[in-house]
């Protein structure tokens, strides 16, 4: 988590970079939400979010069948700002048609 090139690249790819932005509020994201509002198959989101994992971008937690996403709060403040102007540029995303809530 200490080079913005990693973090660029983790954001260089359109579905990783909707999932942050998905993400980015804070809350807890269950996997099948995030495969629903970015029309993805599980494997292909699964690729997705352990890169972004891997980049340090993301926490994550099991429950039951599903895993559960959010951001990293141990982001350098660095790093926060230019997700954070990244993501001012993009146009907003449908809301979320998934049911499945946290236990």
């Amino acid at each position: 988590m200490d080079r913005v090139d990693d973090l660029l690249s983790a954001l260089s790819e359109p579905t990783r970079l909707r999932a942050v932005q998905i993400i980015w509020d804070g809350e807890e994201h269950c996997v099948c939400e995030l495969m629903d509002r970015l029309g993805a198959s599980q494997s292909r989101m699964s690729r997705h979010m352990a890169r972004l994992k891997a980049a340090g971008l993301l926490t994550d937690r099991r429950d039951a069948q599903w895993v559960r996403y959010r951001r990293n709060p141990a982001l350098p403040p660095e790093w926060v700002a230019i997700i954070d102007a990244v993501l001012a540029a993009l146009p907003p995303l449908a809301p979320a048609q998934c049911q499945k809530k946290a236990a």
